[in-house]
């Protein structure tokens, strides 16, 4: 929907079949990916904010190792995630 709102703006159709991330650059959006990362690490910086006692604090102590999943790479956790993007934000 937000790529058919830029479209619109720069008064292209999909029948043109111009990329949409052509069409990113020229509107000056930034890439879903970064405002996902930066979502994440607000609600981090939220949640690291909260007493010892919240309820969203003893979730972060639940231990997932414990948990029975499925074949295959295992699904990364929240530390995990954070910690990957605190090193590419610094």
């Amino acid at each position: 929907m937000v790529v058919e709102m830029n479209r619109w703006m720069c008064s292209y159709m999909r029948m043109d079949r111009i990329n949409n991330g052509l069409i990113r650059d020229l509107v000056k959006v930034a890439p879903i990916e970064d405002k996902i990362k930066e979502a994440r690490l607000r609600w981090f910086d939220h949640v690291k904010r909260r007493s010892a006692d919240a309820p969203v604090k003893r979730c972060e102590r639940i231990n997932i190792r414990e948990c029975k999943r499925k074949r295959g790479r295992p699904k990364k956790n929240l530390n995990e995630m954070i910690r990957e993007e605190l090193k590419v934000v610094g």
